[in-house]
């Protein structure tokens, strides 16, 4: 029972320094967007955008490239209707070099190259990929329940650590 107990308290121990390391890492170091551009149907840059860090490896065309500012962009233009079969938009993810004066993540109407387009700012690792939770969060959830469900193995073997 001793070195059951005592193995899974290593193993919640080892887990949760490589879940906290991982998230430092990532959240302080290296900074990516995903890179690409596609029109309408043509392509993968288009939303919604299906992929993932490792699956953009092998997508002709879609790229994670490292980003010093930290802010990456999406761009839509060809003001039409934004339906999906309109040639005229186009989509393009990037790196932008400077996010906004207020540093607020944000999406909203501007001129880019002397053309009307609806761009978003945001900033994180690829953040400009698909909407909503990234794979960040789900590490902070795993984190949260791995700490509190070792907790008990931690009081438990006190008498262990002294």
């Amino acid at each position: 029972m001793w070195r059951n107990r005592s193995f899974q308290v290593w193993l919640a121990s080892v887990l949760a320094i490589l879940l906290a390391s991982e998230m430092a890492i990532t959240n302080a170091l290296l900074k990516r967007c995903y890179q690409c551009r596609s029109r309408s149907e043509l392509g993968s840059c288009k939303d919604p955008f299906l992929f993932n860090a490792t699956q953009v490896e092998n997508e002709r065309g879609v790229s994670a490239v490292p980003c010093a500012s930290g802010w990456c962009g999406k761009l839509i233009e060809g003001m039409g209707s934004f339906r999906e079969d309109d040639y005229d938009m186009a989509t393009q993810r990037m790196c932008v070099q400077r996010g906004p004066s207020d540093s607020e993540d944000r999406c909203a109407y501007t001129v880019y190259n002397h053309k009307k387009v609806y761009m978003c700012f945001c900033q994180g690792d690829l953040c400009n990929g698909a909407a909503g939770l990234d794979a960040s969060v789900f590490r902070w959830a795993a984190l949260l329940v791995l700490l509190p469900v070792s907790l008990p193995w931690f009081t438990s073997c006190e008498s262990f650590f002294s």
